[in-house]
């Protein structure tokens, strides 16, 4: 009599976290928040169009050292959902389109040398870096652009403030002005603003609203002491 053996392949753990900050400055982690708030804003129409940031990204099924962590990250054509890691063969092998990593001492080395090689490699289409500090990039904020395999420096453009580099495949400019690093929308000619900056928005158009109200209040109760009817006004 034969016995048929089964061969079990062992699950593969795919971690979630390295255990590490997820930065090492204050500035780097408030751009990070910012850019996948305001591009989450920015695109919360969209259902084929994920944004994050510093999430795992394992781009070899079996492999769980072929992994990467982008500071800021935008996926076209997947699922927008909640997700631990993104595994790249759960996602009809759909890599980053776009990249923004936040460089600092520690770290200027590796995103201008083997991050851009692998990002190059894996086909991402569009590769930005931003130092806030102004100390290890120059200029500090650099755009390029995948041509047949290789990054070609996207031409920045001039503002009043500073400069502007043009994302194609976001349709949004990444503008610095004053060191400040900040995402336009060049069709409405607006800054992209997180959920913080649109309420305090709301409210100063709230309050510019009642003022104006008490504004043609008080005109409208002169007219009327006057002996003129403010409606035939």
């Amino acid at each position: 009599m034969t016995t048929s053996l089964k061969y079990i392949v062992p699950d593969i753990d795919y971690p979630e976290s390295d255990g590490l900050p997820m930065a090492e400055s204050d500035a780097a982690r408030d751009y990070l928040v910012y850019g996948v708030e305001t591009l989450t804003i920015h695109f919360q129409t969209e259902p084929e169009v994920y944004t994050s940031g510093n999430l795992f990204i394992y781009y070899e099924q079996g492999n769980p050292k072929a992994v990467v962590a982008p500071d800021l990250f935008v996926v076209f054509g997947v699922e927008k959902k909640k997700r631990t890691s993104y595994k790249v063969w759960e996602e009809n092998y759909k890599v980053p389109d776009f990249v923004l990593e936040i460089t600092s001492k520690s770290t200027v080395s590796e995103y201008q040398g083997t991050k851009k090689g692998l990002y190059a490699y894996l086909g991402v289409k569009e590769y930005f870096q931003y130092d806030p500090t102004a100390d290890y990039l120059k200029p500090p904020l650099q755009g390029f652009r995948l041509v047949e395999g290789n990054y070609l420096p996207i031409p920045r453009i001039e503002t009043e403030n500073g400069f502007a580099v043009m994302s194609e495949v976001l349709g949004l400019e990444l503008r610095l002005e004053n060191g400040e690093m900040r995402f336009y929308n060049p069709k409405k000619g607006e800054k992209l603003l997180t959920h913080q900056e649109l309420e305090l928005a709301r409210q100063e158009a709230e309050q510019e609203l009642l003022a104006e109200q008490e504004k043609n209040k008080k005109l409208a109760n002169r007219l009327r002491e006057l002996g003129i009817d403010p409606n035939t006004i």
